[in-house]
């Protein structure tokens, strides 16, 4: 399993890439291995402020679907559209095209993220 060290992570296992006032919002490389095969991406926040903690989506895997949770307080100014023909993106490449939201932060508080050795020591890789 691979974790950037210049991404940001949640506990949900959210990555969150910070430039300026917006983030990037996807799930975890090992989020996406534990879900297995994804078949679609629901998200339907476009244009709403959603608090940390908040609901920003779904993700259905073969198997199960799972809650996408807000990492940060801020409004969603676009959603992937690649995800929507092909949501195994989220599989091959979480970091890169798989990417789910970008967000305009309402502040800056990400005391509650993890870096990426935080992150690996809580899942125990």
């Amino acid at each position: 399993m691979f974790f950037p060290d210049e991404l940001l992570y949640t506990k949900d296992h959210e990555w969150v890439r910070i430039e300026g006032d917006t983030a990037t919002v996807g799930i975890t490389d090992f989020a996406q291995g534990e879900l297995g095969d994804i078949v679609y991406v629901e998200i339907e926040t476009l244009d709403q402020l959603i608090e940390r903690g908040g609901l920003f989506g779904t993700v259905e895997a073969v198997k199960t679907v799972s809650d996408l949770y807000m990492p940060l307080n801020g409004t969603v100014t676009e959603v992937n559209e690649k995800l929507a023909a092909s949501p195994e993106l989220v599989n091959t490449d979480p970091y890169g095209d798989g990417w789910m939201i970008k967000v305009k932060l309402e502040d800056g508080s990400d005391s509650d993220l993890l870096s990426a050795a935080e992150y690996k020591k809580m899942i125990g890789a």
